[in-house]
């Protein structure tokens, strides 16, 4: 199971802020980066500046919201961002939530697997740098890309439910997880996903885990700390559901959470269910903590 950072400044921080911390997360030998796309910088954007800067590991969004950018646009984003990273990019995507697409953007997010499926059929042929051909309900391609110097870019969705982990399985190259505990990996996410893929006749999908992780002394501490830096995910209606299926009243729940040996544990349990990826989403509540929690994970790989 390889090992990732899950970024944070490119929300709260600077571009070179960016750059830094993709620096740092290369430097410590973690096999990936990953920014999320939320209200900071755009994430693709900012990928294709650290690209440039820092030359070796994997780059990945966390992740893009589909419903305002065409298939055919963030494609064309991502090959530039795999030519400036010498094709070291992956892309995630979500469809984000009903309040943010009908609430803040005045879009419509009726039927989102149909949605999914028609993105994903005019996607994927553009991320292997072939012509794509498709006429859906709402979504049409009739052509392709030819950015000089980029390659095929894998692409991952940030699928929970069974329709879209179906889906996902189907025509993506993986899925990547958030507030998902183990107990909703092994039995819902990981099996969904690899049948959707073996019927399909596709190579077995990534599944990159995305999980809230502190190394500490005072578990209760970093608990209540949790429960006010993630409250929101556990009122979004896609997040809720991951945790009333893992039986989790709120993100806090489902946190790794413990002295630097239960938290490696906790981590290395999961390529046991299937996992292929960890991003570790890295909270703490004073530096010491901070960094026992990124030497823990240094010690993971």
């Amino acid at each position: 199971m390889k090992i990732g950072i899950f970024g944070g400044t490119v929300n709260s921080g600077t571009l070179d802020d960016v750059v830094a911390e993709a620096r740092q997360a290369e430097s410590d030998g973690f096999a990936s980066y990953w920014a999320p796309n939320i209200f900071g910088h755009d994430a693709l954007t900012a990928l294709a500046i650290v690209g440039r800067e820092v030359p070796r590991i994997e780059l990945g969004t966390s992740v893009v919201p589909t419903y305002p950018r065409h298939p055919m646009a963030i494609a064309q984003q991502c090959h530039t961002v795999n030519a400036a990273s010498n094709g070291r990019l992956c892309l995630g995507i979500g469809l984000s939530h009903k309040v943010v697409i009908e609430g803040m953007l005045g879009m419509s997010y009726e039927k989102p697997v149909r949605h999914l499926r028609e993105y994903l059929s005019i996607l994927m042929p553009l991320s292997r740098c072939e012509n794509s051909n498709f006429a859906g309900e709402t979504l049409t391609t009739r052509g392709s890309l030819s950015g000089v110097g980029s390659s095929p870019f894998s692409v991952v969705v940030a699928a929970l439910g069974e329709q879209m982990l179906r889906v996902t399985g189907t025509l993506a190259d993986g899925t990547l997880t958030w507030c998902t505990g183990p107990k909703t990996l092994k039995s819902l996410t990981v099996p969904t996903i690899v049948e959707a893929a073996k019927k399909a006749e596709r190579k077995a999908p990534r599944v990159i885990a995305a999980l809230p992780v502190c190394v500490t002394n005072n578990v209760a501490r970093a608990t209540e700390t949790a429960a006010k830096v993630f409250q929101i995910y556990g009122q979004l209606p896609s997040y809720r559901a991951m945790l009333d299926h893992e039986g989790a009243a709120g993100p806090a729940d489902i946190v790794i959470a413990g002295t630097a040996e239960q938290v490696k544990q906790r981590v290395a349990d999961l390529a046991g269910i299937g996992v292929t990826d960890f991003a570790a989403v890295e909270f703490s509540s004073d530096p010491q903590e901070a960094a026992d929690t990124r030497a823990a994970m240094k010690s993971l790989l």
